[in-house]
């Protein structure tokens, strides 16, 4: 599955090596130039439609069995990469240009977490491939870009992810603010319920969510619901 396929250069590509490219285009002017230069291939199919809208099921596209290709606008890059990530029907991996500065949240390391870096991490593993500078592009954009692949994406069902993502929302409530106090403000437990959570975890309460790491994370899940 491409997505924003525009004049379908790189769909025709990726048609030569593929067994069948779906291309889903938002722009209805575009769908027609798109139709034009892809016209002699059978293995393509073009959607109109929005892609944060459109159901992989629809399509007969299975977890596992399916990739993303996709060049995509600052303001769909997160929910766009959470949409498919929090599919049942996910795919097997997604490769994606993005602007360099949420490539590199993404693919970010303790001390420099974010909630995007543990929202991508906690499902699949990210990787920047290469960097890509904003004046390989006419008209030339304002920022440089970056190619990441997010692989091994996986499900695991024993965990509330709701519960989750309701921790680390609390945790990144307020970023440049100790941990146990943006517990005790999202989560609306007292401080000495909370410094007992973290001891148990060997997390200090001073700590800031960014210096976090998945496992620390899950380490919390796991026993937050004894409070």
């Amino acid at each position: 599955m491409e997505i924003g396929p525009g004049i379908g250069n790189l769909t025709q590509e990726l048609a030569r090596a593929a067994r069948k490219v779906i291309a889903v285009e938002k722009d209805r002017e575009m769908i027609k130039v798109l139709e034009r230069t892809t016209k002699d291939f059978k293995n393509i199919k073009i959607i109109q439609g929005d892609i944060l809208k459109i159901n992989p099921g629809e399509y007969n596209l299975e977890s596992k069995k399916y990739k993303i290709i996709a060049n995509l606008p600052y303001y769909i890059t997160s929910p766009a990469i959470r949409k498919f990530l929090e599919s049942e029907r996910h795919p097997e991996e997604m490769t994606l240009m993005v602007q360099k500065e949420v490539a590199q949240r993404i693919v970010a390391k303790p001390p420099n977490m974010s909630l995007l870096a543990v929202s991508v991490q906690f499902y699949a593993r990210p990787e920047i491939i290469t960097f890509i500078s904003k004046k390989s592009f006419w008209p030339q954009p304002k920022v440089d870009s970056a190619i990441i692949r997010i692989k091994n994406i996986h499900k695991n069902k024993r965990i509330s992810r709701g519960k989750f993502f309701k921790i680390v929302k609390a945790g990144f409530s307020q970023p440049r603010k100790q941990i146990i106090n943006n517990f005790i403000r999202g989560l609306k437990i007292d401080r000495k319920k909370a410094e007992q959570w973290l001891s148990k975890n060997s997390i200090n309460p001073e700590r800031r969510a960014e210096t976090l790491e998945i496992g620390d994370w899950l380490t919390l899940l796991k026993t937050f619901p004894s409070y």
